[in-house]
């Protein structure tokens, strides 16, 4: 099963050159009998085949047992002159800081500090003006539901540096986009996934607690659960342990800084702080967050599949007598899982060190076997670019419309051609054909086609697998 919507992802350029170190592995001891997962071999088997396929620098598995017994499993590359990968190696989390986004949220609601129902206008500047539709105002439950109405990301982030992408969205950038938005469609109609409408919800989370993102969530869940090592901010400690990340060709890529939105996807943090936080979310029937952890857990609207319900930026996978409740995350260099499984008691972590194919297809592999882990993606097809005369270029100039909320712009600077698709950074097009052209930083390929009398009037973008549309709208 995989849900690239809900990847905390953009395009990625200018990465740095790995230098290749030896590869370091951790290995826990035999598991003893009765464990509700594969034995500690079966399970490190798994992270020395991806990572010898190289579709991963580095893994650190965490498991979660009933009786609250942990294993730790780690295999790999953890970046130049980094200790070996353990439990304490420090990853970008990615997207699954939005639960984390959403355990305050909770707490909050059970305190009478907020109402699900509250408008998000409510607690935001009086300057700022939130997009409204028909009446019906985006309240703080539509952000976490992932039913908005907000696009994925705002249409003023363009990133001055795509190796580093939201360094430089500030919450002015915020609050401007938000002033001058209009809604496609009502709060509540549809679920889609939007890094905007979470990083907004912390946003607006951290006002209401009158601190920054990272003091809230310090006071309010990394101190109570004991998360020490968890963080937005590296400390010389984080720094030290570091699992460096990489890039989907094995390049050692910049961290990232989320500053406005970071209450979708900030916060770095460890398998040992991520398993107390999965216990935490087990057992909600003790410990200082339980209730809220429970209140988060609980399905409130669909999500996008007939298996699938989201609760408060929880997902719920419905899986035969199973319900696996999940979140995954990617940034530049990093894709990881969490997830858990409240019937029985058991929890996963995949934290990995790469941005290739990701960790979803182990954490719930691990959580219910019958879940196949996915095959190795197909080798990449080379391309050689040829010489396009510059007259021929300039007719595919334009904005093209993929969804209504996604749409790249394509440009000439000079004698090439670049594109920029919402929220992403600007990537140049190397021409193998008069019509068809290839990207070098990711597997994906653009044809531009023609009507009757020679007039450019749409593009196919070629990705994962996929042939999307995007007609010429300007």
């Amino acid at each position: 099963m995989h849900i690239r919507t809900h990847r905390f992802t953009s395009v990625l350029v200018g990465a740095l050159l790995l230098t290749p170190v030896a590869v370091a592995g951790q290995e826990a001891g035999a598991a003893s009998s009765g464990n509700a997962f594969p034995p500690d071999s079966t399970v490190l088997s798994i992270l020395k085949e991806r990572v010898a396929q190289h579709r991963s620098a580095g893994i650190v598995v965490g498991l979660l047992e009933p009786d609250g017994r942990t294993h730790i499993l780690a295999w790999g590359d953890p970046g130049p002159g980094q200790p070996p990968l353990d439990g304490n190696s420090v990853f970008e989390i990615g997207s699954i800081t939005k639960v984390f986004t959403a355990t305050v949220l909770a707490e909050m609601v059970l305190d009478g500090e907020v109402s699900l129902d509250d408008p998000v206008q409510k607690y935001l500047p009086p300057s700022v003006h939130m997009p409204t539709r028909d009446g019906k105002q985006i309240t703080l439950g539509n952000l976490s539901e992932q039913n908005s109405g907000l696009p994925r990301m705002p249409t003023n982030f363009h990133p001055k540096d795509p190796s580093n992408p939201y360094a430089d969205y500030t919450v002015k950038d915020l609050y401007a986009f938000l002033s001058g938005y209009q809604l496609t469609r009502d709060p509540g109609a549809k679920f889609e996934y939007s890094n905007l409408g979470v990083g907004l919800l912390g946003q607006v989370l951290s006002l209401r607690a009158g601190m920054s993102y990272e003091e809230m969530m310090r006071e309010r869940v990394w101190k109570p659960l004991g998360m020490m090592e968890t963080g937005i901010t590296l400390t010389p400690w984080m720094k030290q342990h570091l699992a460096l990340g990489h890039d989907d060709k094995g390049k050692v890529v910049p961290n990232w800084d989320v500053g406005a939105l970071g209450g979708a996807g900030a916060i770095r943090s460890t398998a040992v702080d991520m398993l107390k936080f999965l216990s935490a979310n087990v057992h909600t029937e003790t410990g200082p967050l339980g209730k809220a952890m429970a209140f988060a857990h609980q399905e409130r609207a669909p999500a996008g599949a007939p298996n699938l319900k989201i609760g408060l930026n929880w997902i719920s996978l419905h899986a035969g007598s199973d319900t696996i409740v999940w979140h995954n995350g990617g940034t530049g260099g990093y894709r990881t899982f969490a997830g858990f499984v409240p019937s029985r008691d058991i929890a996963v972590v995949v934290l990995t060190n790469s941005g290739g194919q990701g960790a979803d297809d182990i954490g719930l592999h691990l959580l219910r076997p019958a879940i196949p882990l996915a095959p190795p993606p197909a080798p990449r097809k080379e391309y050689k670019a040829i010489d396009v005369s510059k007259d021929v270029l300039a007719r595919y100039v334009g904005t093209y419309e993929l969804a209504p909320q996604f749409h790249i712009e394509v440009t000439l600077e000079g004698d090439a051609l670049f594109e920029q698709a919402t929220g992403q950074g600007k990537l140049r097009l190397w021409p193998y054909t008069q019509r068809d052209f290839f990207i070098k930083e990711v597997d994906a390929q653009i044809t531009f086609e023609t009507d009757d009398s020679g007039a450019v009037v749409r593009m196919v973008l070629h990705q994962n697998g996929r042939d999307v549309p995007g007609k010429k709208v300007r």
